[in-house]
C-alpha cells in the first residue's frame, strides 16, 4: 500500500448502465457481508470463466497462518482497549500512554485544519476505487538499474520490461495469489544497464511477445515455456541488431509487413512477415544464422521516400507508432510532427505538425531538429540547388542559406522558449471509434480524424499526460502528477483520482482490469469498470476484512539532537549520548547545529547549493565518528544525509530492517540572510519504513531572547516550502544517473503537485519528527531565578516560562504536535568543558538557561486526540516516547545533548494476504458476479456469410448485424492464417498469421468498429491481384516478381465484443478464397449455381448467430479447410 496516495481528486461518477435506476430490471437482493462466508460456504455459482479467478479457491496453509495471526493481533488491540480506563488530565492538555510506560506528552493547539490536518489513511479510500496491488510500491533502493519501465498485455499474460534489459511475466489468472507482496512472476535473465527495454508488443497469435532494447537489439520471448525448459526463466528465442540507436516504439501492422520499428534520427524499419516466418523455420542450431538473416531482410523507410524525391522527410526520432488497422494506415510521430503512411503500399501520405497544418514533404520538419542539424540541411539542400541551376546567382544563392540559418535560429528560439515543447505529444492511441488521441506535455488532449485533421482539444488536467490506453468505449489517462483520468469517446470526464504517488508511465489492458505502472515500479490493477456500480461494493467488502491483512510492526527510533558550536566530540560523549543503540533501537537519525559556521563557510554553502553539492570534510568527520559509535558496517548502516552549512542530518538503519526501509529523500530550507544563507534554517529526510513515510526535520531558529516571533516565522517558512528530492546520500548519489526516470521523480514535487490544494510535502507524511536547536527561551525569570530552580529540580514551574510551550498552547507554532513532558535541565548555555549544572553560563552576558534543543513529533493520530488511538489501517502509526533526557555529563559544546526514544507502532497491509481476498471478493460476491455479467454481455450479433470466393479485383460486402436493442457492439477482423488450395479444391501449406495482419492480396476496411444497436455494420472484403513481391536486403530491394498464381485461402475471424469486456470474444470465422481461374472458382456446384462464379458471396441457408455458431468448424471442415 502507498500511503502518498492518499490525496484524492473526487471521483464524477457517471453509471455505465443507462436502465440502472429502472425499478423494473432485474437485481439480486443486497447481501451483507460476512466476514467467514469462505471458511464455512460458498455461493458462488459454477462458471466456465473461472480461469481468470482467483488460483487459490482453498487458502495455502501459509495465507491461513497470516490470517489467523492477525486475527490474534486485532483481538489483542481490542481487548487491551476495551480493559483501558486511566482518567485523562485534560486541564493541562497531556495525554498518557495508558498500556505501555509512554511519557506524558503535551500537545500543541492549531492542529487539524488546514496544512496542519493530519492525512487521510485508510484501508479502501472511499474517494477512489479499490485497487489490485500487482507490484507493490518498491523501495528505491532495491530497484536500481532494474526499474520497469514498461508494460504490455496479452490474452493471458501481463509483460514488463526493465532497465537492465531483463523482462517479467506474470499470468493473469494467477494475479490474486502469491505468497509475498507481488504476484507470482517469472522472469528472463538480466543483460546489462545499456540494454533497459524501451517497448514491448505482444502477439497472441505466435506466442510471442517482442522487446525493443536502448542498445538496438530487439529480443523475441516466448510465452509458454517449452518442455525441459526452467519454468522460472523467461525463454529468448531470437535477437538482432535493429540498429545503432535506440529502439523507441514498435508496432504490428495490419498488411503482413511483420511489425514497424522507430527508432532515433527518424529512422523506420520494417521486417516483413515471410522473413520473420522463415527465421523461426532454423532449428536451435542455427539460430545465429536466423539472427543474421532476419537483421539483413528489414525495409528502410527512408529509402523508400527518397526513392520518391523526399529524402529529408524523416529526421526526428520516432517516438511513437500507430497502426490504424481500420484505414489501414500507420501514423508515426515525434514530439512536435507526425506523418501518416499507407500501411499497404509504404507510401508516405502525408506530414503535419502538432497544429494540423501540412509541412511542405520536401523540407525537413524542423521542429524536432536540432540548430546544427537545421544549419547543415540548408546548406545541403543548397548545394544540391547550386548543381541543378548553375545560372542561379552567388549571392541570392548565399542570401538562401542565411535565411535557412536565420529561420533555424528562429525555431531554437522559440523552442528554448517552451512555446512548443509545452505542447508536445507525449502519448499515442487510436480508439475503437477509429479516432487518434494524443496527449501533450501541457495536460491537454488532443483528437484527431484517421486522415490527419485534427478536430478538438480537451483539457481536464495541467500536468503532463505521460500515456494512453483505450477498451470498449473508454480512454484511460496517465498523468505525470499520479493521477488516472477516465474519458469517454466524445472526451467527457467520467472520473479521476490519484493511482500513485509517482507518474504514470504506462497503461495495459487485460483480464477485466487497467493496470497502471508507476515511475518507482510498482504495477495497480483497477477494475476496467471503474468508476461504476462495483467500486462501492468492493470498497465495502474489503473494509469489512481489513483485520485480516492488517498487520502490525513495532519499531524503536532513536532521534538525538546536538548544537556542537564548531567543536568536535569526543568518543566518551558520543557513546553517553548514543550508547541506547546497544539495544533494540532500529532507526538513529541524529541532527547537529553549528558543524561549522563563519563567513567563508557560509559563503561556501551557498555556492555548493547553487550547483546542487553539499558537505564539507569537517560534516564527513562527524559522520564517520557518529558511524564507529553505532558499530556501522556490522549493525547499522548509513542510509541517508544532508547538510546545508553548519547543519547536518543523517540516518543509520539496523542491518536487519534495512528490506523495509527506503526511498530516502533529502531537503534543506535556509532561513538566514533573505531566506538564502543556512546559518540558520533545516535539513531534512523523508523515509519509507514499512510502506508508511517518516520525516525527521533538524532545524537551527532564530537567535535570542526577543525573537519569538522571527522563530514561528522560521517553522512556518520550513514546514510550507520543504520539498524533498535530491539523493541523500552517495549509494543514491552515484546511481542516480543509471534511470532518467527516477531523476525526473526526485525533481518534480509529486506530492504538491498530487494534491488540488497544493499542500506542503510534510503534511503528507504519516510521521513527521522535528529536533533541532529550536532556540526558544525562557520568559519572565531571571538568571539567578532560573538557576535556583534547576537546582532545586523545579521543572513543573520552569516549563511555565517555556516560550515554545506557550506558542504551542497558542497554536503558533509547530501546531497539532506533541512533546514529551520535560524532565531533564535547560541544555543553553553552558561553558565548555565545565561538569554538572555549575557549568552554566557565568560570563558577563549570564544567559538565562533555556530549554532550546528539542524533539516534537506528529503521527497519524488526530491532535484533537488526547487519548490513545488503535493503531490500524485507518491510523497506521501510533508512537509513545519512551525516553527524553539530555546527556548532562557531556561537556564538549555550551550545548547538552538531547535524545528522545520512540516506540512506534506501524500499521501495514499484507499484499499477498489482501490480493487474496480481493480475488475471493471478485469470485464469491453474487451482487458483484450479477453486475459483471450484466456489464459483460456480449451483444448478439449475425454476420452475412462465412464464405467468399473473390477473383479478378473483386470486392465484397460483409455485413455484421448488431441485434441487441440496447448495447454496442465492438468488432474486430484478423486474418488467422493462409493456406495453398491444390487441384483437388482442397487447403494445404496452412500458414498461421499469428498478428501479422491480412495477405497482401486482400483488402479489408474497415477491420475494426463499432456497431449502434440494432445497426449493420458493411467490410469491405476487397482482392488485390497479382501484387508484387519484393526482397529486402539492408533496407534496400534487390529483387522481385509477382506473387505466385495458385489459389489462396484466409480465414478471417469476427471477433465481437461488448463495450465492458476486456478478455473474452466471440468469434466467427470467415473463409476467403482467392480464385486465379474459373476452373477454382467452380469447385463447389452445390454452392455456386452457374453464371455465379464471380467475386460473390458463397450463399448461405440462413442467418448464423455468433452464440450459436462458434466457430463454424463443421462449415469449414465440409469446405476442406484445414
Amino acid at each position: 500500500m502507498d500511503p502518498n496516495d492518499d490525496v484524492f481528486f473526487s471521483i464524477h461518477y457517471r453509471s455505465p448502465r443507462a436502465n440502472n435506476d429502472d425499478s423494473s430490471s432485474s437485481s439480486p437482493p443486497v447481501r451483507t457481508p460476512k466476514i467467514f462466508d469462505r471458511y464455512f460456504s460458498s455461493s458462488s455459482p459454477s462458471s466456465s470463466d473461472d480461469d481468470l479467478q482467483p488460483s487459490n479457491s482453498n487458502p495455502s496453509l501459509e495465507a491461513s497462518t497470516k490470517r489467523l495471526e492477525y486475527m490474534i493481533q486485532f483481538l489483542d488491540r481490542k481487548l487491551s482497549n476495551n480493559n483501558d480506563s486511566n482518567p485523562i488530565n485534560n486541564n493541562d492538555n497531556v495525554s498518557h500512554r495508558h498500556k505501555t510506560s509512554g511519557l506524558p506528552e503535551f500537545i500543541s493547539e492549531g492542529g487539524g485544519t488546514g496544512i496542519f490536518r493530519v492525512p487521510v489513511r485508510a484501508a479502501v479510500h472511499p474517494d477512489r476505487p479499490p485497487s489490485l496491488e500487482i507490484r507493490p510500491h518498491p523501495l528505491r533502493e532495491s530497484q536500481i538499474g532494474r526499474f520497469l519501465r514498461t508494460i504490455v498485455t496479452t490474452e493471458n499474460q501481463l509483460w514488463g520490461g526493465r532497465e537492465n534489459g531483463a523482462v517479467q511475466v506474470c499470468e493473469l489468472k494467477e494475479i490474486y495469489g502469491g505468497s509475498d507482496g507481488t504476484a507470482p512472476f517469472k522472469e528472463s535473465v538480466a543483460l546489462n544497464s545499456g540494454s533497459g527495454v524501451t517497448c514491448l508488443v505482444g502477439d497472441d497469435g505466435g506466442r510471442v511477445v517482442w522487446s525493443g532494447h536502448r542498445d538496438g537489439r530487439i529480443r523475441c520471448w516466448k510465452m509458454d515455456p517449452g518442455p525441459g525448459s526452467d519454468p522460472c526463466r523467461v525463454k529468448e528465442v531470437l535477437s538482432w541488431v535493429a540498429h545503432r540507436g535506440t529502439v523507441m516504439s514498435m508496432i504490428m501492422t495490419s498488411y503482413g509487413q511483420g511489425f514497424v520499428v522507430g527508432i532515433g534520427g527518424g529512422v523506420i524499419k520494417i521486417w516483413p512477415w515471410e522473413a520473420l516466418e522463415k527465421a523461426f523455420s532454423f532449428t536451435a542450431e542455427e539460430r545465429h544464422m536466423a539472427a543474421l538473416f532476419v537483421e539483413r531482410s528489414y525495409i528502410d523507410l527512408r529509402n523508400q521516400v527518397a526513392v520518391n524525391g523526399f529524402s529529408n522527410v524523416l529526421n526526428s526520432d520516432v517516438k511513437y507508432l500507430l497502426s490504424d488497422n481500420s484505414r489501414a494506415k500507420v501514423w508515426s510521430a515525434g514530439f512536435l510532427s507526425f506523418a501518416l503512411w499507407d500501411a499497404r503500399t509504404r507510401e508516405l501520405l502525408k506530414m503535419f505538425n502538432i497544429d494540423g497544418q501540412i509541412e511542405r514533404l520536401d523540407m525537413s520538419s524542423g521542429q524536432d531538429l536540432t540548430f546544427e542539424d537545421e544549419i547543415k540541411m540548408k546548406t545541403v539542400a543548397g548545394s544540391k540547388k547550386e548543381k541543378m541551376q548553375t545560372s542561379f546567382g552567388f549571392f541570392q544563392r548565399s542570401r538562401n542559406v542565411i535565411m535557412g540559418a536565420a529561420d533555424a535560429v528562429r525555431r531554437v528560439a522559440a523552442k528554448g522558449g517552451f512555446g512548443d515543447d509545452n505542447r508536445r505529444t507525449e502519448a499515442l492511441i487510436i480508439t475503437t471509434d477509429g479516432m487518434i488521441w494524443t496527449g501533450c506535455a501541457n495536460g491537454s488532449l488532443v483528437q484527431w480524424d484517421g486522415y490527419g485533421n485534427r478536430l478538438q482539444d480537451f483539457q481536464h488536467h495541467s500536468v503532463a499526460v505521460q500515456c494512453l490506453c483505450t477498451f470498449g468505449l473508454r480512454i484511460w489517462v496517465g498523468y505525470a502528477s499520479g493521477v488516472v483520468q477516465v474519458l469517454d469517446l466524445e472526451g467527457n470526464l467520467l472520473g479521476g483520482w490519484v493511482a500513485h504517488s509517482s507518474p504514470v508511465i504506462k497503461l495495459a489492458v487485460g483480464a477485466g482490469y487497467v493496470f497502471t505502472l508507476a515511475n518507482h515500479g510498482g504495477i495497480r490493477g483497477w477494475n476496467a469498470m471503474s468508476p461504476g456500480p462495483l467500486d462501492g461494493i468492493l470498497r465495502l467488502e474489503l473494509a469489512g476484512k481489513e483485520f485480516l491483512y492488517t498487520k502490525i510492526e513495532n519499531l524503536k527510533i532513536l532521534t538525538g539532537t546536538w548544537n556542537v558550536a564548531q567543536g568536535r566530540a569526543s568518543r566518551d560523549s558520543l557513546v553517553s549520548w548514543l550508547g541506547s543503540t546497544a539495544g533494540d533501537i532500529g532507526i538513529v537519525v541524529v541532527g547537529l547545529q553549528e558543524v561549522e559556521m563563519g563567513a567563508g563557510v557560509l559563503a561556501m554553502s551557498a555556492a555548493k547549493e547553487t550547483v546542487g553539492l553539499e558537505g564539507s570534510s569537517v560534516g564527513q568527520w562527524w559522520l564517520d565518528m557518529i558511524g564507529k559509535t553505532l558499530d556501522e558496517g556490522s549493525t547499522f548502516e548509513r542510509v541517508g544525509s544532508r547538510q546545508l552549512a553548519g547543519l547536518l542530518i543523517a540516518m543509520w538503519v539496523r542491518n536487519n530492517l534495512k528490506a523495509h526501509v527506503g526511498d530516502v529523500d533529502a531537503a534543506a530550507v535556509p532561513c538566514g540572510f533573505g531566506r538564502a544563507i543556512g546559518n540558520k534554517g533545516a535539513v531534512a529526510l523523508r523515509v519509507r519504513v514499512y510502506d508508511r513515510v517518516m520525516c525527521f526535520v533538524n532545524c537551527h531558529f532564530a537567535a535570542h531572547l526577543e525573537a519569538v516571533n522571527r522563530r514561528n516565522a522560521d517553522f512556518d517558512h520550513v514546514y510550507r516550502t520543504m520539498t524533498f528530492g535530491r539523493p541523500s546520500n552517495f549509494f543514491n548519489a552515484a546511481n542516480a544517473g543509471t534511470s532518467s526516470a527516477v531523476q525526473m521523480l526526485r525533481g518534480a514535487n509529486v506530492m504538491g503537485a498530487n494534491s488540488p490544494e497544493g499542500i506542503p510535502e510534510l503534511s503528507e507524511a504519516d510521521m513527521v519528527i522535528f529536533l533541532g536547536d529550536f532556540n526558544y527561551r525562557l520568559d519572565g525569570i531571571s538568571y539567578d531565578e532560573a538557576r535556583d530552580f534547576v537546582s532545586q529540580r523545579s521543572f513543573d514551574w520552569l516549563r511555565e516560562k517555556d516560550q515554545l510551550r506557550a506558542e504551542m498552547g497558542a497554536g503558533n507554532a509547530f501546531q497539532g504536535m506533541r512533546e514529551a513532558v520535560i524532565r531533564f535541565p535547560p541544555t543553553y548555555k553552558f561553558e565548555k568543558h565545565q561538569p554538572g549544572l555549575a557549568g552554566y553560563d557565568s560570563g558577563e552576558k549570564k544567559r538565562i538557561p533555556a530549554w532550546c534543543d528539542r524533539v516534537l513529533y506528529r503521527d497519524s493520530r488526530s491532535a484533537h486526540s488526547a487519548h490513545v488511538s488503535e493503531c490500524s489501517l485507518d491510523c497506521p502509526v501510533v508512537s509513545l516516547i519512551s525516553q527524553y533526557d539530555a546527556c548532562m555529563d557531556v561537556t564538549d559544546s555550551d550545548h547538552k545533548p538531547v535524545r528522545c526514544i520512540f516506540s512506534v507502532d506501524i500499521a501495514r497491509v499484507d499484499e499477498s494476504v489482501r490480493r487474496q481476498e480481493f480475488g475471493d471478493i471478485m469470485k464469491s460476491n453474487e451482487e458483484i458476479r450479477f453486475i459483471i455479467d450484466e456489464l459483460c454481455k456480449i451483444p448478439e450479433t449475425i454476420v452475412s456469410t462465412n464464405n467468399i470466393i473473390l477473383q479478378n479485383q473483386d470486392t465484397t460486402i460483409l455485413r455484421i448485424t448488431n441485434k441487441c436493442g440496447e448495447n454496442d457492439a465492438l468488432f474486430e477482423v484478423i486474418c488467422e492464417g493462409q493456406s495453398i488450395i491444390d487441384e483437388d479444391g482442397q487447403a494445404s501449406d496452412h500458414h498461421p498469421r499469428g498478428s501479422y495482419g491480412f495477405p497482401q492480396w486482400l483488402e479489408v476496411t474497415p477491420a475494426a468498429g463499432i456497431i449502434k444497436p440494432d445497426h449493420i455494420a458493411e467490410v469491405s472484403i476487397h482482392l488485390e491481384d497479382f501484387p508484387t513481391v519484393e526482397v529486402f536486403v539492408d533496407g534496400a530491394p534487390r529483387n522481385s516478381w509477382c506473387e505466385d498464381t495458385r489459389d489462396k485461402e484466409a480465414i478471417l475471424v469476427v471477433k465481437v465484443r461488448g463495450a465492458y469486456n476486456t478478455n473474452e470474444t466471440r468469434n466467427h470465422r470467415i473463409r476467403v478464397r482467392h480464385c486465379c481461374s474459373s476452373q477454382t472458382a467452380q469447385l463447389d456446384p452445390k454452392l455456386n449455381g452457374p453464371g455465379q462464379i464471380k467475386g460473390n458471396l458463397l450463399h448461405r441457408a440462413d442467418y448464423q448467430h455468433l452464440s450459436s455458431s462458434y466457430d463454424v468448424v463443421n462449415h469449414l471442415r465440409n469446405l476442406h479447410s484445414p
